[in-house]
């Protein structure tokens, strides 16, 4: 199988988040093909056009960083019926100056957890019309919604209940052949 460079980037930026964990979890489940780093975007300022002529440092690294990799997994949970702001923040650093846009056809996969019984399910709508817009091929099956309950998922990302293990597992093993079977019908642009 052919390896595969996957940036994951996680919705909340607290060190204690849900979502992190969730998203550590994923790194162990992933499929050998899959090397998994987190493309952090903490310390972006917040977007502005007027940066569009000469991006700062830090978003230019950020977005190099998305460009580096072939796929984008994305961890969120869910902001009051939407994406965090600091996440929406970083996609629009990383699609702009108009015609740069680092998410095209770059495949995307959205999974998120929260304490809520139906998940992260409207914030991972709102995000799927954003990568929609960025031209970003996505996996939209299978979908994921984990809601999140007390040890769950232990602090070194071990999923405790084994269902959960089964399907977080299975998903990102589907994850890998999207992404293989998007790299060979759409080609990347860089």
């Amino acid at each position: 199988m052919p390896q595969f460079k996957v940036g994951y980037l996680i919705g909340s930026l607290s060190s204690q988040s849900i979502n992190r964990k969730l998203a550590m979890a994923l790194v162990k489940l992933a499929p050998s093909q899959l090397t998994m780093s987190e493309i952090s975007f903490r310390d972006l300022p917040i977007y502005n056009r007027d940066f569009d002529a000469d991006y700062p440092k830090v978003a230019r690294d950020f977005k190099q960083a998305i460009a580096d990799v072939q796929a984008v997994l994305f961890v969120t949970p869910e902001y009051n019926r939407s994406i965090p702001g600091g996440l929406k923040n970083a996609i629009d650093w990383a699609s702009r100056p108009w015609g740069q846009n680092a998410f095209t056809r770059k495949p995307s996969a959205v999974i998120g957890a929260s304490t809520g019984a139906i998940g992260t399910a409207i914030a991972q709508q709102s995000l799927r019309s954003v990568l929609s817009f960025c031209n970003s091929p996505q996996m939209n099956a299978p979908e994921a919604y984990i809601q999140f309950k007390p040890d769950l998922i232990a602090d070194d990302g071990e999923v405790t209940v084994e269902s959960t293990r089964e399907f977080l597992k299975q998903y990102m093993a589907d994850f890998g052949m999207f992404i293989e079977r998007v790299h060979s019908v759409v080609p990347p642009l860089h």
